[in-house]
């Protein structure tokens, strides 16, 4: 049993779980997995899967998380963690297909309840795929041991954001003792909230694409990233605080991001495109709305590794608060070629409507838009892109 407990996930799945239940209780929506670097999967990949995937049904919400959850996650009402004591993932949701050595997942349900099945499942599919392909890992203790002290010594503040991709429960478990006990303050948290829990350490997180997605398939694209800040500061009331921008192009998100959300939200997210373009953007855009920009943090978080971290701090330069939010490179660096996938919302039906309508993700990276291609253009020609 790879997934042992249920928060053993990060914690903007539960966050966008808590958000979905208040505001959009009856939505429904789709996910699907995209392999995008090719992978080939082994012969019975699917049927390993799929019995890994039905063992989550026996996980519960235990008194320790109870205890720790109600203690650590202040931005929860009693009312969430008493959903959660009640919830129970349901193995229905989740259609797992094989043919030769591409795989299929899907997810169809309830937001509210389906939205915690991608973290475990891609941890699930990676973890499982290095077992079943018989890979092993090098001695990758001293290589996080180094990473930890040189990211100390540049003054570099780290979150851990490396559950969907590691190479097994076991590796994220040791990489975060370590950088526990060779960070100190450097070391912000992780976004799992078990490994939280279990090391002592901040669960981080806030909202993922999908919050965004969703809001523009309900309400139009021109108004997906006004709409889902609001709802997001109508749940949070100014708790949970880093925006992410580039669900539809970080300069469509700026052009929404008023002076309130600029005041309100403590900053922002990078995850696709040219950091340091996206820096000055940013800094200019708090500056234009009368915001000291020291006031504010960037996150950057898009596929970081030693050297792209030097390289943004030193262009940073002390001009914008930042921190570094760090995945693949800490989880599942350990003599392995890490899996390139994701699993992202494909179409969404909310309450009321008839049918499902998809979703789109425009990265600040052109060429790597999610969605339906004609769906992706009309998204295009909407925002003016």
């Amino acid at each position: 049993m790879i997934i042992r407990d249920l928060l053993d996930n990060d914690l903007y799945k539960f966050t966008t779980m808590n958000a979905v239940q208040k505001k959009f209780p009856n939505a429904e929506v789709l996910y699907r997995f995209v392999n995008r670097g090719k992978t080939p999967f082994p012969k019975g990949f699917a049927e390993a899967l799929r019995k890994e995937v039905d063992t989550l049904s026996s996980l519960s919400l235990t008194a320790e998380a109870e205890e720790y959850m109600r203690k650590k996650c202040y931005f929860f009402e009693p009312v969430f963690i008493d959903l959660l004591k009640g919830y129970r993932f349901n193995p229905a949701e989740v259609t797992i297909t094989q043919e030769g050595t591409g795989l299929e997942v899907e997810i169809r349900g309830l937001w509210y309840r389906t939205v915690l099945w991608e973290v475990p499942i891609m941890a699930i599919i990676s973890e499982l795929y290095f077992k079943m392909t018989g890979q092993k890992t090098d001695d990758y203790k001293p290589r996080i041991v180094a990473k930890a002290q040189e990211f100390v010594n540049m003054g570099a503040e780290v979150s851990e954001f490396g559950t969907r991709r590691r190479f097994s429960f076991e590796v994220q478990d040791n990489m975060v003792g370590l950088l526990k006990a060779h960070m100190g303050k450097n070391l912000l948290g992780t976004s799992n909230v078990y490994l939280a829990m279990k090391h002592d350490l901040t669960p981080l997180g806030t909202h993922p694409h999908e919050w965004f997605m969703y809001h523009g398939a309900h309400y139009g694209y021109r108004m997906a990233n006004a709409m889902a800040l609001e709802s997001w500061v109508d749940v949070y009331q100014g708790n949970l605080g880093i925006a992410l921008t580039d669900t539809y192009t970080s300069d469509n998100f700026l052009q929404s991001f008023s002076t309130k959300y600029s005041k309100l939200f403590d900053g922002v997210r990078w995850d696709s495109g040219n950091a340091l373009e996206f820096t000055d953007k940013v800094i200019d855009h708090y500056v234009k709305n009368r915001i000291d920009p020291k006031t504010k943090t960037i996150v950057f978080s898009d596929g970081l590794d030693m050297e792209k971290v030097k390289e943004i701090k030193a262009y940073v330069n002390g001009r914008i608060h930042e921190a570094y939010g760090i995945g693949t490179y800490l989880s599942n660096d350990v003599g392995v070629k890490p899996l390139n996938m994701v699993i992202k919302l494909f179409a969404a039906k909310p309450a009321g409507w008839s049918s499902f309508v998809p979703t789109v993700k425009l990265s600040d990276v052109e060429g790597k838009h999610t969605g339906i291609p004609e769906e992706i253009e009309m998204c295009l020609r909407t925002i003016n892109q």
